[in-house]
């Protein structure tokens, strides 16, 4: 018998997110949609002004504090009710009205930047004493004077502007087709039985011990998504032809260049992280070897990567059970921080359960007006728990640093985005770990521990890897065409797995199912967080309230400085390899451990 998804409609209220909260209604949103169109004249009324006085680079400056907000909410909430079913194509057609909106106003705006670079360096300076209140803008005034060489002139940026529309269109288009347009057929188990296969039940069928219900999900997955291979490339290759066409506008010397600078992030630490996770491939073998050996197989598949190798130990928990544990874990970070986890529990804050058309996947919207959101896809076992505390994780560093920091310095860059995700995790794990002895347990912790590592350190590096090259591609002029990418995919799958692994010929299209591949060089910052979570995770448990001051200063500190300064507060230094090594040698020491427990 088939296990159906429910319709949106048959989903329990308790259970979805509130976005009444930031407006109440559908037609609240469109009255705001209406009200907005007349901002683009407002924006533009304030050209050739930014220069002339303190009173008018601060009126600007307030101004777009307050919009900024406005967007925030007018684009979440379109953003959040087209996720809850992509196939709804009102709500389709509100992602698109707070695109092309936001696009208007950035457009509008484009004046701005070329005019705040003109200021020179004594003038400004002679603002900041006139308005003291400047002071508040020091900081996103300088971000966008250090890099003076790649603004254009006016009329350039505003074309530039005016083509993000555009821009926006390969991911937006990937997404409808992944979502809405794709489909698969229903998989069987040993025992007959049928399974909904999606993009979201994909990786639970594959954690499922019947090893025949995994090779059907798997074979049948990738068959389907082979007969779109081609129009998933060609969405790539548009993406990374954008982000080059971009580069070169800004007269930067690669798109990872580019992508980065925005950031503030070294190319040196994207490099830095391929490097040292190279140097600590021989752990990543000694990982697939246990692997091979507990599950007892001649030959491993691709299709064996996600069950848990201690599978006797699995258990059932409820998404009430897994909020219980996620607050007893993070009750190391203080009593302000898991009331503020309560609040988002009992407040729905929280989108839960898979429905048709839903999003697949798991995310916190960053949106942090009214308070944030978070969307997941919950099943009832020990990888949607870590879940939870990932996602809240992110959702609580939108809130501190929406709380703590003016508007103009509250948006968080990603480089630092994936660390208190991650060091929920890491705390969350640590927990499990300390309150069992039981080897089967304990074993079968540290398996999802590794699995974790596997997954967010050797995993987003090799993806992270695979993008550098679709870059590198794309600058050589070379189209990304399905058969050159899923070469140079099942090449790297073979490195990073190695000889033990069974690289299946499917999985050479694993690519075409990676919706961060439309991130802009994002993938590689899960390792990057994850490693600098690790070391402030063990911080917080080895000094307690010393190191939990900082790690709340850094969860605070949205983009008051550069993303290597922000993490240094909190005790971590990413410009250099040694966060990323210390983290593999803890790999190391765990898969030493379960050696011995089995």
């Amino acid at each position: 018998m088939a296990n159906k998804l429910p319709k949106r409609s048959e989903v329990r209220v308790e259970d979805t997110w509130n976005l009444a909260d930031i407006f109440p209604s559908d037609q609240a949103w469109l009255s705001e949609y209406e009200a907005l169109q007349n901002t683009p004249a407002a924006v533009t009324a304030h050209k050739g002004t930014l220069g002339k006085s303190a009173k008018d680079l601060l009126s600007w400056f307030t101004e777009q504090d307050a919009l900024s907000v406005r967007l925030t909410k007018f684009y979440g909430y379109a953003n959040c009710k087209s996720d809850e079913d992509t196939g709804n194509g009102t709500y389709q057609d509100f992602r698109a009205k707070a695109i092309s909106t936001v696009v208007a106003i950035s457009s509008a705006a484009s004046f701005a930047v070329p005019e705040i670079m003109e200021i020179d360096e004594d003038t400004l300076n002679a603002f900041y004493k006139a308005e003291p209140a400047l002071k508040t803008y020091r900081r996103p005034l300088d971000q966008i004077r250090r890099r003076k060489a790649h603004i254009l002139s006016p009329a350039e940026e505003k074309l530039l502007a005016s083509a993000g529309e555009m821009a926006n269109a390969p991911e937006q288009i990937g997404s409808v087709l992944r979502d809405a347009d794709m489909t698969y057929p229903d998989v069987v188990d040993r025992e007959g039985n049928t399974h909904t296969l999606t993009d979201g039940t994909l990786v639970p069928l594959l954690m499922s011990p019947d090893r025949e219900l995994r090779k059907n999900t798997f074979q049948t997955y990738y068959k389907r998504l082979g007969e779109f291979r081609n129009t998933i490339a060609a969405t790539l290759d548009a993406q990374f032809r954008q982000l080059k066409f971009y580069a070169n506008a800004r007269a930067y010397g690669s798109t990872i260049e580019a992508s980065l600078d925005a950031t503030e992030v070294p190319v040196s630490v994207y490099l830095n992280l391929i490097e040292a996770v190279h140097g600590n491939l021989a752990k990543m073998y000694r990982y697939v070897a246990l692997r091979k050996k507990i599950m007892g197989v001649d030959e491993l598949h691709m299709y064996d990567v996600y069950p848990p190798i201690i599978p006797d130990a699995d258990a059932k928990i409820s998404f009430a059970d897994a909020k219980q544990t996620v607050l007893e874990a993070l009750a190391v970070l203080g009593e302000d921080y898991t009331a503020l986890l309560r609040q988002g529990f009992e407040n729905r804050w929280i989108d839960v359960y898979q429905n048709v058309g839903k999003r697949g996947g798991a995310y916190s919207s960053g949106n942090s007006y009214p308070h944030p959101y978070v969307l997941l896809n919950h099943k009832d076992n020990l990888d949607s728990m870590f879940t939870l505390a990932h996602e809240m994780g992110h959702a609580l560093h939108s809130y501190h640093s929406c709380k703590y920091q003016p508007t103009c310095t509250s948006d968080y860059v990603i480089f630092v985005a994936e660390v208190a995700s991650t060091c929920n995790e890491v705390l969350l794990m640590r927990h499990l770990l300390g309150k069992t002895t039981d080897k089967k347990q304990r074993a079968y912790l540290i398996n999802h521990f590794l699995d974790q590592f596997k997954g967010t350190v050797y995993r987003q590096t090799m993806f992270a890897e695979f993008e550098l090259t679709m870059g590198k591609m794309t600058e050589q002029n070379e189209t990304l065409t399905a058969d050159a990418l899923s070469e140079k995919y099942l090449a790297l799958n073979k490195l990073y797995f190695g000889k033990d692994m069974i690289s299946d010929d499917e999985i050479a299209l694993e690519w075409a199912r990676i919706p961060h591949f439309f991130y802009n060089y994002y993938v590689f910052q899960y390792a990057t967080g994850f490693c600098a979570a690790v070391a402030i995770a063990n911080r917080i448990l080895k000094e307690g309230e010393s190191a939990v001051a900082d790690y709340k200063k850094f969860l605070s500190g949205g983009s008051s400085a550069d993303p290597i300064t922000l993490l240094k507060i909190a005790g971590v230094d990413m410009s250099s390899p040694e966060p990323i090594n210390s983290a593999l040698e803890l790999f190391g020491d765990l898969l030493d451990e379960l050696e011995a427990l089995i």
